[in-house]
């Protein structure tokens, strides 16, 4: 054998350099897919787990505040605690001027309760009408 026919075989055994670069340009576009899947999946894992338990917080924090005197009701907010310490809520109480709910207007009050998730980065909004008697 000589050095030529070696030369040859070595060539023919590796890649070229053009093979390797295709290789890794369809290595990138994969990844990036893959790395955008990946980020679209955590931000709607996290838009559900808020679609699930604002609402779940709000009921709670509404039955809380019916079991305080009508009369004592007032605009507040506050935390849930260390359970859900990226969660809070601010409660607007108003009273209802209506002609023609009459004098039945003096007895209701408007309740606006907002769950904030993140300082403000999502928000749950539920209004409510309470007869104060």
């Amino acid at each position: 054998m000589n050095i030529l026919n070696l030369n040859k075989q070595r060539i023919t055994d590796g890649f070229t350099l053009l093979e390797v670069m295709i290789a890794m340009v369809v290595m990138v576009i994969v990844m990036g897919a893959v790395y955008r899947l990946h980020t679209q999946t955590i931000s709607m894992a996290i838009d559900s787990q808020f679609d699930y338990t604002a609402p779940m917080l709000a009921q709670h924090k509404l039955s809380e505040l019916k079991i305080q005197k009508m009369d004592e009701l007032i605009s507040d907010s506050g935390d849930f605690g260390e359970e859900f310490n990226d969660y809070t809520w601010e409660v607007t109480v108003n009273e209802i001027e209506s002609e023609e709910l009459g004098s039945a207007a003096e007895d209701m009050r408007q309740v606006d309760l907002r769950i904030i998730y993140l300082e403000g980065r999502m928000n749950f909004d539920i209004r409510t009408y309470w007869l104060v008697q």
